[in-house]
């Protein structure tokens, strides 16, 4: 990266001190931010806006949260075609899927044994399943297992379903918190912008749909999580736009928890062979992920929480975003099959997790979905309640 000249480094200056004091970037000021600011200073400023946001405790030390939960699927089966999906099968293909409810009562009872607090639940946009078959989960869910969060069907499943039953968004929404849903994840956002959306994933949600649900979701009392996928066909000036419509619904109705920032994963899709190919086999950088974290809390201030993932990236990067605006670990994830699907897998254990978090000069909190504290029950040397096997866990976007 060239160096700036005298004039673009004290504007550039003035941007950063905005942004640390607590001052609200605007898109070109953040743009030039990300473009022109070295990695160091842009990460140190970013960590600045974290301290401040999220201070050290009394034995000086700031936490990083955590939380134990399960990914699960109850269908693979999708009419959106993406691109950039290596999980979803089509209608009648021979390796669709709906899983049995004792399938899924036996995950849940798994989670529940390892400590597990939450269920991470996000499918494909399935032809035949209307809100009543998951209405009827959830229910079951919440009778069976009472303590176990449901933190479920993203937006775009939520379009799907509206579109489906011909049916407001809000009507839906309804009749899923009243069967037990707790809180929606943010996946599907991609990037929301039409351009980008129109390019790869044309029957997915638009971008104000995607808003919607969130909106019509905070009017019904619930929270939620805000991700973006990027590394694709978007431009930096995009993934700035995207930031904006999330911070600007924020501002509306305060509906995200967090904000979760990950990179596309071009293996074993349609779209990324494409993208490899054009790129001379290149994909986002580390670099570039971790100057898009830190841009991120630096713009999205008025969102709590940021996360780190090692799904995409690994511990050791993960780790170093703890030191770059990050404040969250992810999810220590008992299963995980959509990243995964397209061959990005970075298995860990608890323990694992939380050394890293030490290791990073941090203090590890395992937390719910609202950020709460959890006390971690007894364990044996692996972090797990002492009757059981070792736990290897992956981390999810949403």
């Amino acid at each position: 990266m060239s160096q700036p000249a005298a004039n673009d480094s004290a504007r550039l200056r003035d941007f950063a001190t905005k942004a640390v004091e607590g001052g609200r970037l605007a898109p070109d000021e953040a743009l030039a931010l990300y473009r022109g600011l070295d990695q160091t200073s842009l990460g140190l400023c970013a960590n600045d806006v974290r301290l401040r946001m999220h201070p050290a405790h009394q034995d000086g030390k700031a936490r990083v949260t955590y939380i134990v939960d399960r990914n699960l699927n109850p269908t693979n089966v999708c009419v959106t075609d993406c691109g950039f999906c290596a999980f979803y099968r089509r209608p009648g293909d021979a390796e669709g899927y709906v899983l049995p409810r004792e399938v899924i009562y036996q995950k849940v009872e798994e989670l529940i044994a390892k400590g597990g607090i939450q269920l991470l639940l996000q499918g494909g946009h399935h032809p035949k399943l209307k809100t009543d078959w998951f209405a009827q989960l959830f229910t079951d869910l919440k009778q069976r297992y009472p303590q176990v969060w449901i933190h479920g069907m993203s937006p775009p499943e939520i379009t799907h379903l509206g579109k489906l039953e011909k049916r407001p968004v809000r009507d839906v929404l309804q009749d899923l918190k009243q069967s037990g849903l707790d809180s929606i994840p943010g996946g599907g956002a991609e990037i929301l912008v039409e351009r980008v959306r129109k390019v790869i994933a044309p029957k997915k949600a638009t971008t104000d749909e995607w808003l919607e649900v969130f909106r019509q979701w905070a009017m019904l009392g619930g929270k939620g999580t805000a991700t973006m996928m990027f590394g694709h066909v978007e431009t930096d000036a995009e993934r700035i736009e995207h930031m904006t419509r999330i911070r600007d619904l924020q501002d509306e109705c305060a509906v995200f928890t967090a904000f979760i920032p990950w990179t596309f994963q071009p293996e074993n899709t349609a779209m990324g062979a494409r993208m490899l190919e054009n790129n001379g086999g290149k994909k986002t950088t580390v670099a570039e992920y971790l100057r898009t974290l830190s841009l991120s809390r630096l713009y999205l201030q008025n969102v709590p929480h940021i996360q780190s993932s090692f799904v995409t990236q690994g511990m050791k990067t993960c780790q170093v975003g703890l030191a770059m605006g990050a404040d969250d670990f992810g999810s220590a994830m008992l299963e995980e099959n959509v990243v995964s699907s397209a061959g990005c897998t970075h298995p860990t254990s608890i323990p694992e997790i939380e050394r890293h978090i030490k290791d990073a000069g941090f203090v590890p909190q395992r937390r719910n979905m609202m950020y709460e504290p959890v006390h971690t029950p007894l364990t044996d040397k692996f972090g797990k309640p002492a009757t059981h096997k070792k736990a290897i866990v992956s981390e999810a976007s949403a």
